[in-house]
């Protein structure tokens, strides 16, 4: 007689996105050496390879356009040089982009894997 444990074919993984740790480190490093302009392009690159979902791919996208027109929206101009709600914008988008895409693939997190 035979198990269904051991005939029981073998689930597929996720794939993953890095390969290495320095392949993990360097795409951490996207959103924070481009300044934030490509912080998407780790998750699109994600949802291609189908670690993530697109949806989440597409959020980043929407998210990281909308935080770049609010931020061009409310700039400082020259009577209003001591706002700093624009910058502070841009480095919480940084920041979030950086630590989301070093949880890329972390099995701990499911949301829109």
């Amino acid at each position: 007689m035979a198990s269904p444990y051991i005939n029981a074919p073998l689930t597929p993984t996720r794939p993953r996105m890095f390969n290495t740790t320095i392949a993990k480190g360097i795409w951490t490093l996207v959103p924070i050496v481009t300044i934030g302009l490509a912080a998407a392009v780790p998750f699109v690159v994600a949802a291609v390879k189908g670690v993530v979902k697109p949806w989440l791919a597409v959020t980043y996208v929407v998210g990281e356009i909308a935080i770049f027109l609010l931020a061009m929206t409310i700039s400082p101009t020259g009577d209003d040089a001591n706002s700093p709600f624009a910058g502070f914008l841009m480095i919480i988008l940084i920041i979030t982009a950086a630590t989301h895409t070093a949880l890329l693939d972390n099995d701990k997190i499911n949301i829109g894997k």
